[in-house]
């Protein structure tokens, strides 16, 4: 099973950079996506309906903002638009699809960069999902949970660490917190599973030399539960071709969902 994750930063503009034409070359079961910018009625080009694939989009209330799909190569047994909570449901920032006994989930996380109260809102995020990641860690479901975090969780996750201790994304408090999911919560990093290596980044900010320096981050993950992280056989951050500022995290796993070709 293959499972791909990227921030589009704009799915009309990831399109527009050949994304789609990538993606049809590259035998996903699922790919999710965060930062769709995009209502469900813009989207009119087949392209943001692959064939091949289930398409669902879970749009923020706010034009041009925010927003998680998925593209699924199986029907989903049920689909689940949002956490049934505000905060994060009207920013489009939680979408799963139920295939048998797993289920992937698209999340973006908000980020704090910009003002403090939208890193408020993201203590906030955190508050409220910790005890739900809790809960479908120990359902005895399968789980991958797809998407931008917002946040780098150890030191060999980020470039200038020491520059950004004080920043929104490698706070101490949002380390914590990872120290918590991939922890006590019960979670696994499924990327750190197969790929110990340093200057693993997905995203790089548009400013300066960041990409030509590899001054990223590592924001974007595919979160497990254990048993299918010990399924993980492969992982790659693609920087080949850039369709954003973030790159697709591709992640390959040992597992066949019953009942599926």
């Amino acid at each position: 099973m293959r499972i791909i994750t990227l921030n589009a930063n704009g799915i009309r503009s990831a399109a527009s950079k050949g994304f789609f034409n990538w993606m049809q070359g590259q035998d996903a079961d699922v790919v999710c996506i965060q930062e769709t910018k995009a209502q469900h009625a813009q989207l009119l080009d087949r392209h943001f309906f692959p064939p091949g694939y289930h398409a669902y989009y879970h749009d923020a209330l706010k034009k041009g903002y925010s927003g998680v799909a998925i593209y699924t190569r199986y029907q989903p047994d049920r689909v689940h638009y949002g956490l049934g909570w505000d905060t994060m449901d009207c920013e489009g920032r939680w979408l799963q699809v139920d295939c048998a006994d797993l289920s992937v989930i698209s999340v973006y996380l908000p980020s704090g960069s910009s003002k403090e109260e939208r890193q408020q809102v993201k203590y906030e995020c955190m508050d409220h999902l910790q005890p739900r990641l809790r809960k479908l860690a120990r359902d005895g479901r399968h789980y991958v949970i797809c998407g931008d975090w917002n946040i780098a969780h150890k030191e060999i996750d980020i470039k200038n660490w020491r520059g950004n201790l004080k920043n929104s994304g490698f706070l101490p408090e949002e380390r914590a917190w990872m120290d918590g999911l991939f922890g006590e919560v019960g979670l696994v990093d499924a990327f750190r599973a197969v790929d110990p290596r340093e200057e693993q980044y997905t995203w790089w900010s548009n400013r300066g030399q960041a990409w030509a320096n590899n001054t990223g981050w590592r924001i974007d993950y595919q979160v497990t539960t254990p048993a299918l992280a010990e399924k993980t056989t492969r992982a790659e951050i693609y920087k080949e071709q850039r369709f954003s500022d973030h790159a697709p995290l591709i992640m390959d796993y040992d597992f066949k969902m019953p009942g599926r070709e």
